[in-house]
């Protein structure tokens, strides 16, 4: 899941652009193991260097690791599904270029989706100002990912929130929420609170990205409360 934050070892410097990217192992106790610093794409390598400073001095044999031969979530009937592509948007009426998108990002978890579409044929249209995507990834998103919030979605689950810069996701807001809700068991009240949320966040974004410092950009961010759990 991509939550856009990126956690930093902290250096000389105070830019955050100069901070190493790098990851660091440490087990200041016995029993305690903390990982620090690293990023998205290399937290393979940051599980393997974890267990292997976890399993380091046990009085017994630890086989090695294999997290680079372990297939993701998705990975497993892939090739065959890229292969039968066409066929599948000739089953689905979903055009192949959809069919593409969706096993890009669900890899053969994709069928899950379709099965949704399938079930209400309205969910294989794409999200309104956010037309990359169709409105079936948004309920699976609620249904199948765990999320339970509309930034959860358009933030995390979703790029939107990213690849519409124009807007950041705020115009897709609502048909989005309107699209969880009978996942969530959201009633309207609930459907406008996630709007207004979403909407005071990525006001508060914006502001931040006005501000002269790191600091000052920070303060502005965190103006826009977390919404209350459900």
């Amino acid at each position: 899941m991509y939550a856009g934050l990126r956690p930093l070892l902290a250096g000389e410097s105070d830019a955050t652009s100069k901070l190493s990217r790098e990851h660091t192992v440490a087990h200041p106790v016995p029993g305690l193991v903390v990982v620090a610093g690293g990023k998205y794409t290399t937290y393979r390598v940051m599980a393997k260097d974890a267990v292997d400073e976890a399993v380091h001095g046990l009085d017994m044999r630890v086989a090695e690791c294999v997290t680079e031969d372990v297939p993701l979530l998705g990975a497993e009937g892939y090739r065959a599904l890229w292969n039968a592509r066409a066929r599948i948007a000739t089953k689905t009426g979903i055009h192949v270029v959809r069919v593409e998108h969706l096993l890009n990002r669900f890899g053969s978890m994709a069928e899950e989706v379709l099965e949704l579409i399938e079930k209400d044929p309205t969910l294989g249209e794409p999200l309104q100002f956010a037309d990359d995507y169709l409105r079936a990834e948004v309920v699976y998103a609620a249904s199948h990912e765990g999320a339970r919030h509309l930034d959860d979605v358009l933030t995390r689950r979703t790029r939107i929130s990213i690849e519409t810069f124009d807007d950041r996701g705020t115009r897709s807001a609502r048909e989005a929420a309107e699209l969880m809700a009978p996942v969530l068991g959201w009633d309207k009240d609930q459907i406008e609170r996630e709007v207004e949320h979403y909407e005071k966040r990525v006001e508060a974004e914006r502001e931040s990205q006005l501000q002269p410092d790191d600091l000052t950009a920070d303060a502005a961010r965190l103006g826009a409360p977390d919404i209350a759990p459900l």
